[in-house]
């Protein structure tokens, strides 16, 4: 397939260098650094650290590489970092990155040229994708990868077939604005996250792999280092659910106001009518609830568990905004009072002033869950009669 002459020109403006990060990979380091040098002359090596006969080795290339030696090892999230920041320093627009143990096939570098010529900014971040049945590949690679993939899905929105992989693209200006802080394995999970959360785009494009059954050399630590990645998964998580999700339900709703929330996000989502009620009735449910705090990681959580939509849920769980907390309170305190056959009477005034609220905890909290469940059922068929008939009618009005 020819290419135009546009995308020609644009993988001839396309400046990048490649970056590999090594750590005593003295067997594999000559053939990969032989075979880099010839896709490219730009390339930038960080030795982190090691103390077999890398630098040595290093040595050799001193005169068609640059290099950054470190005095001591720390992990790859740092000697990537540092390799980034100087790549950008340099006045490059992309880092490709690559491991030093051969198992990456530097002849696929062109692959990710031709992918950002055919984009229209500089806004990519490209992950090579693994053939993960391939003969050869250790199994505990593709659990790994599974794992990854649904905590990346988890913590974007966005899904990914390999987030694992160390073959990548980054676009430098971009990653440099971003807050990173990892120093091992883990900040190839924390980059395309937060990438991707400031409005990166991360895509998969082909590789090919190769596990060399003695020479290669693996610095991942099985215990350790998953701990360290889990950890980071849970950090991410809950700045997903307790601040970026808002945010950008925020963002979009300021941008957008109600009544075109409501025609956009609601009206024209493409789910039935069954479902967006029930996604309705979930998140006024849980936002009329008792979790206080819980709210948004609740309706997103039970909306995602339920194949719900999430976005809806996690709109009417907002029926605890703080306006509408007293009157909550007020509901709850009283079915609960009435439940358990408490005498005890309160006014509007007196729980919106001084009110002693842990005197009366059992009661608001089974007022609480039975006034969530009525409001959730309420809002549930409301908004199902409604969107049924709105979808009635539009049929209707297609058809006349």
């Amino acid at each position: 397939m020819l290419e135009s002459p546009k995308i020609q020109a644009k993988k001839k403006a396309i400046h990048y260098c490649v970056l590999i990060p090594t750590y005593n990979n003295a067997n594999t380091l000559s053939d990969v650094l032989d075979r880099v040098l010839s896709q490219t002359e730009e390339v930038l090596v960080v030795n982190d650290g090691s103390t077999d006969q890398t630098a040595n080795i290093l040595e050799e290339y001193h005169s068609r590489t640059i290099q950054i030696h470190l005095s001591k090892n720390i992990g790859k999230g740092h000697a990537l970092r540092i390799g980034l920041k100087r790549a950008y320093e340099l006045g490059f627009d992309f880092a490709i990155t690559l491991d030093s143990d051969g198992q990456h096939f530097p002849e696929d570098i062109p692959r990710f040229i031709e992918e950002a010529a055919a984009f229209p900014t500089t806004e990519l971040l490209l992950i090579g994708a693994r053939n993960l049945n391939a003969k050869g590949m250790p199994r505990k690679n593709s659990f790994a990868n599974k794992f990854s993939n649904f905590w990346y899905w988890a913590e974007t929105g966005e899904s990914l077939e390999d987030t694992q992989s160390g073959f990548r693209m980054y676009p430098l200006k971009a990653i440099n604005k971003l807050s990173l802080f990892s120093a091992k394995f883990e900040f190839e999970v924390e980059v395309i996250v937060k990438a991707t959360w400031h409005g990166v785009t991360v895509k998969n494009i082909p590789i090919q792999v190769f596990y060399h059954p003695t020479e290669r050399v693996s610095h991942y630590r099985p215990f350790k280092d998953f701990v360290r990645i889990s950890l980071m998964n849970t950090y991410l998580f809950s700045m997903a659910v307790f601040y970026i999700k808002p945010r950008d339900f925020y963002r979009r709703f300021k941008d957008k106001g109600w009544k075109r929330f409501l025609r956009e996000d609601v009206l024209r989502s493409h789910d039935s009518p069954l479902k967006k009620s029930l996604s309705i009735a979930v998140g006024t449910f849980v936002g009329a609830s008792p979790f206080w705090g819980f709210h948004t990681i609740l309706a997103i959580g039970v909306a995602a568990v339920f194949k719900l939509n999430k976005v809806i849920s996690y709109a009417f769980s907002n029926i605890s905004f703080p306006i509408f907390v007293p009157f909550l309170v007020y509901g709850s305190l009283q079915i609960g009072g009435a439940v358990l056959g408490s005498e005890t009477r309160f006014s509007f005034s007196q729980i919106t002033s001084d009110f002693d609220f842990m005197l009366y905890f059992k009661q608001y909290v089974i007022g609480s869950f039975i006034l969530a469940l009525m409001l959730g059922l309420l809002f549930g068929l409301i908004s199902y009669v409604s969107l049924l008939l709105y979808s009635n009618f539009k049929a209707q009005g297609n058809h006349g």
